[in-house]
């Protein structure tokens, strides 16, 4: 190597460690500065369901704790794709996250072929917000009191029953498939954009039932609109006391539940990334939050980056073998 080349590599050398430097002296006045402007929460479905009911009981206490408004704005559709990639799509400064439904995140890429996103590589985690097991609720219209009844209602009339879900490979798309399997009975499958629209066809009679998360549904439930027969969680929740669990009911295997989490762009400033969870966890530990999580069935336990970063790895793990070992696919 010549003398000027020599001198040409420390230059460029050189450069490169100031950039580095710079980035790094950056990156710290990046997150005590952030937000300067308001945030835009994307929720995966549509308003009414558990997903945009996790968004705004966290919206409003986290734009108050970091002096911005935080915005939701609802994306749904395509099993969680299309806000996804919008949030992909973004720069990766913090003003532009994800509120995901664990069905989308975690068994939608097992289910479709066409989703455009890795769930653990192309996003960094930033919290849980909310948690919750499912509730098997039938329109009233039925003559079915209980989940053994809605069994053997269904095997005297194969085929006639159907079932809503907020999309295909969803949650309630695949617990439904694993009831069908274990019963040994069959049901339609009738995917929507979200909770909040297979809901109102539900209380409308277009559908006969659906398995989801309680928030959505206690409402109903409470006014004898829609008819739960059993809660997918280990214990009975206090909300619905009443209700059995799928263990009482003869499933002990169909032990699910949901999870709501916040991502951030790949590569957003993990300043960034720790500042939305600090202040997401101190939220999360105050009685109000806490007080209005149980009422509405579900549980506020925080997660916060690293943990949430393994356990979204977990799950994809674990709810790929559930889909290969059910055969469940998109229909």
């Amino acid at each position: 190597m010549s003398t000027r080349q020599f001198q040409a590599l420390r230059r460029h050398t050189f450069k490169l460690a100031s950039a580095g430097l710079l980035c790094a002296a950056i990156t710290p006045a990046l997150a005590s500065d952030y937000p300067t402007r308001s945030v835009s929460l994307i929720a995966s479905a549509a308003p009414g369901g558990t997903t945009d009911i996790a968004a705004r009981m966290i919206a409003e206490p986290l734009g108050k704790a970091l002096g911005q408004t935080v915005v939701v704005d609802n994306k749904p559709g395509a099993s969680g794709n299309i806000a996804a990639q919008f949030v992909l799509r973004s720069q990766p400064d913090g003003y532009n996250l994800l509120l995901q439904y664990s069905g989308f995140q975690v068994i939608t890429p097992h289910v479709q072929t066409n989703v455009e996103f890795d769930p653990v590589t192309d996003f960094e985690p930033v919290a849980n917000v909310l948690s919750a097991p499912q509730v098997i609720v039938i329109r009233p219209g039925l003559p079915i009191n209980s989940l053994q009844e809605l069994v053997e209602y269904a095997k005297a009339n194969p085929g006639k029953l159907n079932y809503a879900s907020s999309g295909n490979g969803s949650l309630q798309h695949v617990a439904t498939e694993l009831l069908n399997q274990m019963a040994e009975i069959k049901t339609v499958h009738i995917p929507y954009k979200g909770t909040g629209p297979a809901l109102t066809d539900l209380l409308g009679g277009s559908v006969d039932m659906t398995i989801t998360t309680p928030p959505p549904l206690l409402p109903h439930i409470q006014a004898g609109k829609l008819r739960a027969l059993a809660v997918t969680g280990a214990q009975r929740i206090d909300s619905l006391p009443d209700v059995p669990t799928v263990a009482e009911a003869g499933f002990p295997d169909l032990l699910i539940a949901s999870w709501f989490a916040m991502y951030a762009p790949k590569d957003t400033p993990r300043p960034v990334v720790d500042k939305l969870a600090g202040e997401i966890e101190q939220i999360m530990k105050t009685d109000a939050f806490r007080q209005q999580a149980a009422k509405l069935g579900a549980d506020a336990e925080f997660m916060g980056p690293d943990t949430l970063r393994k356990y979204t790895q977990a799950e994809l793990d674990r709810w790929g073998q559930v889909v290969r070992s059910a055969n469940i696919t998109a229909e």
